[in-house]
């Protein structure tokens, strides 16, 4: 699902609201961990749209590959995988654990994301978590915007990713195999 269709006949002739859902993320190819996020998202997007959109909303999703270290930067991205809900992460904090998948991909120990939920750690969200972060995201009036507040730094953890990944693609020949 990339785009969906906003409603034209949104009530009281006012134009539909955008909900612009950011997944930014290291591998769709070979990371369970992301490629699972992407999967429990877009399922939970199916199921949202509907609701949103009779709301008076138009939701855009856009998957974002975090494929170099300038991407990364440019989206401030802080660990894989990310869900953004208009410019904000729905994560309040970064909670990492080891990722084989990743580590693989760039042949060093790289950390990725967990999602903490109702007191328990999850390597892929569980989809009552995203539905009620998008829903949250949505219809909060009263969030803090914090965001450009302070100069991005890559962590460690994603300058270790990408400096491995550009060693392993120089000897490989460019394949992530």
């Amino acid at each position: 699902m990339s785009e969906i269709e906003k409603n034209e006949n949104c009530c009281c002739g006012e134009a539909s609201r955008k909900v612009l859902v950011e997944y930014l993320y290291l591998d769709l190819q070979t990371c369970d961990r992301c490629c699972g996020t992407d999967y429990v998202l877009e399922e939970v997007l199916k199921t949202l749209a509907p609701a949103l959109q009779l709301a008076g909303y138009e939701v855009e999703f856009r998957r974002i590959e975090m494929s170099t270290r300038e991407l990364a930067e440019q989206y401030s991205f802080l660990s894989s995988p990310t869900i953004r809900v208009n410019g904000y992460d729905i994560c309040s904090t970064v909670e990492e654990n080891a990722c084989g998948c990743c580590s693989n991909i760039s042949r060093t120990a790289v950390d990725c994301r967990v999602f903490r939920y109702k007191g328990q750690s999850y390597e892929i969200p569980p989809k009552e978590m995203l539905a009620e972060a998008i829903l949250r995201s949505t219809f909060s009036v009263n969030i803090d915007d914090n965001r450009g507040c302070g100069k991005y730094e890559m962590p460690e953890n994603l300058k270790i990713f990408y400096d491995g990944k550009n060693v392993k693609d120089k000897c490989s020949g460019g394949s992530n195999s």
